[in-house]
């Protein structure tokens, strides 16, 4: 890689705490140290050619404090290029041969040290939340030697928790997966040691469904899921490859930061951690069916209690996510279905490796449930949709069984990781 060096710009700081853990990315080990720092104007927002282009923005950022937004070209598009240039960032696509900038119409200060992450627009357009390194590290307690597998697109909240730890932690060494190396990421991780990996409920899904065997391989002693409704049968079919790995599900959002984390193998959190008030830690509340969250690690603008827009449900003990509150009640001829209930009992069919439930128009009713399920592999079921029906017809109520089951062949997952935005 040729990436042009940052010149002679004074340092913003001391190196960061980690910069000589192992990097390995574009099949290339490295350290932190020995990135290629890119010229960056200042602020910048940068659209990463590449993982490796990507990791070098971030280096740059730790030791000068450009002002930066962080994204990949497919996350970030002539719209919002528009609105980043509007709004005074240069916007540089950063590749082997440097930074290519297009300069915006007004130029204005940079705010030293300041980062900016774009939401994952699920409800609507992406939105600009701004961080610093410092309310992006929540990992902070000195932690025991790992090699982490990070599979998240560039810039987004849940890479910057990978990177921020491997940054300020020593013995966090770093394995990059690019999008082209993700269905045989259990092989790349098992050829250089990662003993820790953080993905979505959809990422071990699919990588089960693929290759579980090949999973199996991997020396896991950290098994990490954030971004989706987590449920038990995933928690429990992870449990079952790895017995003796810490298995930890994490809330975490641009918003309001990593604000929740679960290490007990079960779905959701404990209710009694509802409107509990620790000094330096968030505190969660439940308004309207609605998760509220006032934490010390919000983003900039957005102190005191945060409406996250997930839809939550307090059964017996513990208090679950269920989904999104635009998207996961369906009203059926004026009863109400969470969809990620729905979703949570299909899950728990042995046959089924991954479903998708949502609501559809319909006669007389209004709307109906509907399905979509990938079947395990090993499943012979001829009769998949009557059975997952009278599965579910055991175990819901009779307006929130499935009226259509539709088998797919392959578990879709977008660039965020996800199967449901």
């Amino acid at each position: 890689m040729t990436v042009a060096t940052a010149g002679h710009r004074t340092p913003a700081g001391p190196e960061p705490a980690g910069v000589d853990n192992r990097l390995v990315v574009g099949g290339a080990t490295l350290t932190w140290r020995t990135l290629p720092l890119p010229v960056l104007p200042d602020p910048s927002a940068v659209l990463a050619h590449s993982a490796v282009h990507a990791l070098t923005a971030a280096r740059q950022h730790a030791v000068y404090g450009t002002e930066l937004l962080l994204s990949t070209a497919s996350r970030v598009d002539a719209a919002m290029r528009t609105e980043l240039l509007d709004a005074g960032f240069t916007v540089s696509v950063l590749d082997d041969d440097g930074a290519h900038p297009s300069v915006p119409p007004r130029r204005r200060a940079a705010e030293p040290g300041r980062l900016w992450l774009l939401t994952s627009g699920s409800t609507g357009r992406p939105k600009r939340v701004g961080h610093t390194l410092d309310t992006l590290t929540t990992v902070r307690a000195d932690q025991p030697d790992r090699t982490w597998l990070c599979p998240y697109a560039p810039g987004t909240y849940a890479w910057w928790q990978v990177v921020t730890l491997s940054l300020t932690q020593p013995g966090q060494h770093l394995v990059v997966v690019e999008p082209d190396e993700l269905d045989d990421w259990p092989t790349v991780a098992a050829t250089h040691g990662v003993d820790a990996a953080s993905g979505t409920p959809t990422f071990w899904r699919r990588t089960l469904y693929r290759d579980a065997a090949a999973l199996a391989r991997v020396p896991l002693r950290q098994i990490t899921l954030g971004g989706e409704p987590v449920d038990q049968a995933i928690l429990d079919q992870l449990r079952d490859i790895f017995p003796a790995a810490r298995i930890s599900w994490i809330y975490a959002s641009s918003e309001v930061g990593a604000s929740i984390v679960v290490h007990d193998g079960r779905a959701g959190f404990p209710v009694d951690w509802l409107d509990r008030e620790t000094p330096g830690r968030p505190t969660l509340s439940v308004v309207d069916d609605e998760l509220v969250v006032t934490s010390p690690f919000h983003g900039a603008g957005l102190a005191g209690p945060v409406r996250t827009g997930d839809r939550v449900q307090v059964r017996d003990d513990r208090v679950l996510i269920t989904g999104r509150l635009d998207s996961d009640e369906i009203n059926v001829g004026g009863s109400k279905v969470s969809a990620g209930v729905v979703r949570g009992v299909l899950a728990e069919h042995p046959a089924v490796a991954w479903a998708r439930v949502t609501g559809r128009r319909a006669p007389v009713l209004g709307r109906m449930v509907v399905a979509e399920v990938v079947l395990a592999p090993t499943t012979h079921l001829d009769t998949a949709e009557a059975a997952l029906v009278r599965w579910c017809a055991d175990r819901l109520p009779e307006y929130a069984v499935p009226r259509r089951i539709r088998v797919l062949t392959e578990i879709p997952v977008k660039e965020s990781l996800k199967s449901d935005v």
